[in-house]
């Protein structure tokens, strides 16, 4: 196999293992035993450390019955896990975005119909006896309208309900619904962990590759495995060698890498390298800002930084950041050009570094 290949990762309703995130689980065991269990939890933390398949394992757990004293683990030959993993388990509901079916992108938001559906569910009298539970993920996605839907839900809770809300930024979510909730942070994962888990899930990935993508992925197994099933070591060295260009960019070069992200079935490509253009960037202004080199993946990345950094108004770069973020944006939920999109967020770049390095007159 090759780094570009599929990877073989589980979804978090179908994932029975969990790394890296001991010290949540044994809170969670904790608030079911005291019998005091919170109606509804805030699962936070970056993307792709782990929170849908905690929120999802805990379900599991509650499901079965709860009766483990030192995990959550529901083993994958159970009845409640083959259910839940098949979606076909009475007393599970997941609420999530739909992804359009021309695209292939997933909508930028969870409308309200679906949010509804949770009410009746969990006043519904529970299939097999025990308790109703609700995933959502994320909770981010949740529009106004969908959010004060469950906001009612909060205030008068059903009965053995529990509303489990997974947030990769809490500050997207309703206030009054992030107060009614108990909260529960996850953080990145370490080196160790992520140096396991790639091996479990990209065996065939050598050293070099692995160490790569645990540096740009920053404590995030789902950013790691996206970032190796779209090539992102090779995206993010083609980026650099385009950057090392500025202020005079290689033009020839810069529009043949736009043009192989332009073709419909590149939509993921695009989003991988605009995501490591627009970290890099945010990098790069950090490390200006601390006075101190950046984290380097690949050999020049040090030396190209502090050169973009010299004599430059980093209140100026942070525009230009905010600029590529909203351009990126705009155009993932649009259907302007990408290629075009990415030919003028470099030349923002370039207008940016050239009055970096002229002299001062």
């Amino acid at each position: 196999m090759t780094e570009s290949e599929a990877s073989t990762t589980p979804l978090p309703r179908t994932n029975p293992e969990l790394l890296g995130h001991e010290k949540a689980e044994r809170l969670l065991l904790e608030a079911w035993h005291s019998g005091r269990l919170p109606h509804a939890w805030l699962v936070t933390g970056p993307k792709g450390v782990g929170k849908a398949t905690l929120a999802h394992r805990f379900a599991r757990f509650v499901l079965a019955g709860g009766s483990g004293k030192d995990s959550l683990y529901v083993p994958p030959d159970h009845g409640v896990f083959q259910r839940a993993a098949a979606g076909s388990l009475a007393d599970l509901l997941t609420i999530e975005s739909a992804t359009e079916a021309t695209s292939g992108r997933k909508r930028p938001d969870i409308p309200v119909e679906e949010s509804r559906r949770i009410g009746p569910f969990l006043t519904m009298t529970a299939a097999e006896g025990g308790w109703r539970v609700v995933v959502v993920d994320a909770a981010d996605d949740l529009n106004r309208t969908a959010g004060n839907a469950i906001l009612k839900l909060l205030e008068e809770p059903p009965a053995k309900a529990l509303l489990l809300l997974v947030s990769h930024n809490p500050g997207r979510v309703l206030p009054t619904i992030r107060s009614r909730c108990r909260h529960l942070a996850l953080r990145p994962l370490d080196d160790a962990c992520m140096e396991q888990l790639l091996r479990a899930y990209r065996g065939e990935l050598d050293g070099e590759v692995r160490t790569a993508l645990i540096r740009l992925a920053e404590g995030s197994i789902g950013q790691a495995l996206d970032l190796a099933e779209e090539g992102g070591i090779e995206l993010y060295r083609d980026l650099i060698r385009i950057l090392e260009s500025l202020p005079d960019l290689d033009v020839p070069e810069l529009h043949a890498f736009a043009n192989r992200l332009s073709g419909p079935k590149a939509g993921a490509s695009w989003r991988v390298t605009t995501d490591l253009l627009s970290r890099w960037v945010a990098g790069m202004v950090k490390g200006g800002a601390l006075g101190r080199d950046m984290p380097e993946i690949i050999g020049g990345e040090n030396a190209l930084g502090r050169r973009l950094q010299a004599g430059a108004n980093l209140a100026e770069w942070v525009e230009v950041w905010e600029k590529i973020t909203r351009l990126s944006a705009v155009a993932e939920r649009s259907n302007l050009d990408r290629r075009q999109v990415l030919v003028n967020v470099f030349h923002t770049l370039e207008g940016a570094a050239r009055q970096t390095n002229e002299p001062a007159g």
